[in-house]
């Protein structure tokens, strides 16, 4: 919003008004430029456009060559610039050669024909090039000091070492000021010594004072000149003045007086007598044209200014205000963000310590908001490593770069807040190898974040259900099976309080690089004291996965984990999903357990299981239809799974030479031993009962 602003403000001040034109520096319908040489009058091109003796002339050399303007006919001196202010006008010249021997000969050097030009005193240098001579000049107008200079050539010094001195200092080459009162017409005498044959080279060139201090343009004059170029031309300053032979109180009476209104004339200080005009104070311009004299200060000039002045202060004013509004939302925001995280935090918190055991979790487990921001990127999209019904898991970086998943829910409702609650309460009392480790949590969302280890080679679900024929091999899906029975035999018996997960499926068992079960996502799980055999609650569970006898009765027992572990051990047998046919009412369990029961396990079998564990994979199956029994009485501990798994593990003649694993259930109906009737009663009630919840089941996620 603010950068916005500051682009408008500028345009603003970008657009405001700016002062009118100047008025034409030349009379009107003249030319006022030459190539790129402005022509302000007296000086124009033609009669009618000039002041007599200002007369210029502009014109090309060779056609495709820029336009020049020379001083008065084609074959005058170039003009480089006029000033109307100094009274100057700028020109090229060239060198005058001396050719002659006589000690006293006077040479005429005429740049320009006519009166209004004089060479700049001021500005100029009169150089002289050459040896064996001394030269005088001086003004046959003004009878004051003579400029001299003398130069010479010692014999052991050849040209390129002449050319190669870089001042100007009597050996081969001096300069003076320049005399008063020189005209274009120039006059100078010059005395001859020791003539030699460099003598011929000798010249004389007036030349610009600016250009004549720079020492690569010396050298350079030097060289030209030295070596004969008498084409070689410099930047030379001529004065010019209105009318030599009158003083400002005559000139106001003559009818071609040229100084208009706002301007007041001068009798020339330059070494052009007669006067000039200028500007007053308070007024810039061209004095020699009507209303050439504007006020610096003018109504057009003053808007300008204030528009700039008044456009700026507003401007300025205006981003400051955006900037504290800006400032002060922020800091608004930041302190309802902040009071947001404390609220949160008392509640979450309060919420928290009403389920731990250990109070201290509440603060050797807590990560701060921004910490996790940064962890995340601010929960990028692109950190997401998976989702569950109880929130989605991001990959973060903490600040010692060590790497974490973090979950964060989708919901915002009571439930999920619970649910978050009662992992970090369930989480916080737990300490085995095969669960995954709660690092701690973040209190200050609505819903809390919880902070785990993170498990880089997915769940179990990816790695058993593959497009390929060939998943993971039996011996790794056996020791994830015993470490996962391992996981919850001890979440049954060892913890503080008795724990039932309620949501055991392969999605929810993670693996680490080396393929060692995590049993994660807690959010579904309860706790139940050890004097109480199970509660009553809400039904919560996946599909395919959940115990009937829960789903029917809502009585929660460690039993019901013991079913969907025995849901886990046939998806493991079999690679297939725990889908249900609602056609015919028949699930994956229902079709394992009458393969099961008919002797037909292989026809059910992964090919690769067979192939790589045929009579281990018929001893886990065992397992799995005591598991998946209806009554959840009938269904044997996770300890004693745990048991026979290991050792299936181990040996394997264990489940034949183990009587131990025909007593795992807690009535005679967990053998297999009966008659046929009694089997065949069961089966058929078990298919009756799974028809039944399947079809009307709704079960919240």
């Amino acid at each position: 919003m603010h950068h916005t602003l500051v682009a408008v403000l500028l345009l603003q001040v970008a657009a405001t008004p700016v002062a009118a034109g100047a008025v034409n520096i030349a009379l009107p319908e003249c030319k006022s430029k030459c190539g790129d040489v402005d022509i302000p009058y007296p000086f124009g091109i033609g009669d009618d456009c000039s002041r007599p003796g200002f007369k210029v002339n502009c014109h090309r050399l060779r056609s495709g060559a820029p336009d020049r303007l020379t001083l008065g006919a084609k074959d005058g001196p170039q003009v480089l610039e006029i000033s109307v202010v100094n009274s100057t006008v700028r020109i090229h010249i060239p060198a005058v050669k001396q050719f002659s021997v006589n000690t006293s000969k006077k040479k005429l050097i005429q740049v320009v024909d006519g009166k209004p030009y004089a060479f700049s005193e001021a500005q100029n240098r009169l150089v002289h090039i050459g040896c064996g001579f001394t030269a005088q000049s001086w003004s046959p107008r003004r009878h004051g000091a003579r400029r001299n200079c003398s130069s010479s050539c010692p014999a052991d010094r050849d040209m390129a070492q002449l050319i190669s001195r870089s001042g100007c200092d009597g050996i081969g080459c001096c300069n003076a000021l320049m005399p008063s009162g020189v005209l274009a017409k120039f006059l100078s005498k010059f005395q001859w010594n020791n003539l030699t044959s460099i003598t011929r080279n000798a010249s004389l060139v007036v030349v610009e004072r600016e250009w004549w201090s720079v020492k690569k343009n010396v050298k350079k004059l030097k060289e030209e000149l030295l070596s004969g170029n008498t084409e070689f031309k410099v930047p030379a300053i001529l004065d010019w003045s209105l009318d030599n032979s009158s003083s400002c109180d005559k000139a106001k009476q003559k009818p071609d007086y040229g100084c208009y209104a706002n301007s007041e004339c001068q009798s020339s200080t330059s070494n052009a007598k007669g006067y000039v005009c200028r500007c007053r104070n308070g007024y810039q311009g061209n004095p020699y044209v009507r209303d050439g004299c504007q006020s610096t200060t003018s109504p057009n000039n003053r808007s300008t200014g204030t528009y700039i002045a008044v456009g700026f202060g507003i401007g300025m004013c205006l981003l400051l205000v955006v900037l504290v509004i800006i400032y002060s939302i922020k800091k608004l925001k930041d302190q309802r963000a902040k009071k947001m995280r404390e609220y949160f935090f008392k509640q979450n918190r309060g919420l928290l310590l009403q389920q731990l055991v250990d109070k201290d979790i509440a603060e050797r487990m807590i990560f701060s908001l921004e910490e996790l921001n940064k962890a995340t990127n601010k929960f990028d999209e692109a950190r997401i490593l998976g989702g569950g019904g109880h929130g989605t898991v991001y990959k973060g970086i903490l600040s010692n770069q060590h790497v974490v998943a973090i979950k964060k829910s989708k919901l915002v409702i009571q439930r999920e807040i619970d649910g978050f609650i009662n992992e970090v309460a369930i989480l916080s009392q737990i300490n085995h190898r095969n669960v995954v480790r709660l690092f701690g949590c973040c209190l200050e969302t609505e819903v809390p974040l919880l902070v785990y280890e993170f498990i880089s080679n997915g769940t179990l679900y990816a790695h058993i259900h593959v497009d390929t024929p060939v998943s993971l091999p039996w011996k790794d899906r056996l020791r994830i099976a015993s470490e996962v029975a391992s996981s919850l035999a001890y979440l049954h018996s060892e913890a503080s309080i008795s724990i039932v997960h309620r949501d055991i499926k392969t999605s929810n068992i993670l693996l680490d690089d080396s393929l060692i079960a995590k049993v994660s996502d807690f959010g579904a799980s309860r706790g139940i004291s050890i004097d109480k055999s199970g509660v009553t609650t809400a039904i919560q569970g996946t599909y395919g996965y959940l115990d009937p006898e829960y789903f029917y009765t809502r009585r929660l027992t460690e039993k019901s984990d013991v079913y969907s572990f025995g849901v886990m051990l046939v998806e493991l047998l079999t690679r297939k999903k725990p889908t249900i046919d609602i056609s015919d009412g028949v699930s994956l369990v229902t079709h394992f357990i009458q393969l099961f029961f008919e002797d037909r396990l292989s026809e059910i079998l992964d090919v690769q299981v067979i192939r790589e564990g045929e009579e281990e994979a018929k001893q886990v199956a065992t397992v799995a239809a005591l598991c998946l029994q209806i009554k959840a009485d009938d269904r044997p501990t996770m300890r004693q799974v745990e048991t026979v798994l290991q050792g299936i593990q181990s040996s394997d003649d264990y489940f034949q030479c183990n009587p131990g694993v025909q007593g795992m259930g807690a009535s005679n109906n967990t053998t297999f031993e009966g008659s046929n009737a009694v089997v065949h009663d069961n089966n058929s009630r078990r298919f009756s009962t799974e028809r039944e919840m399947l079809l009307s089941a709704t079960l919240p996620r």
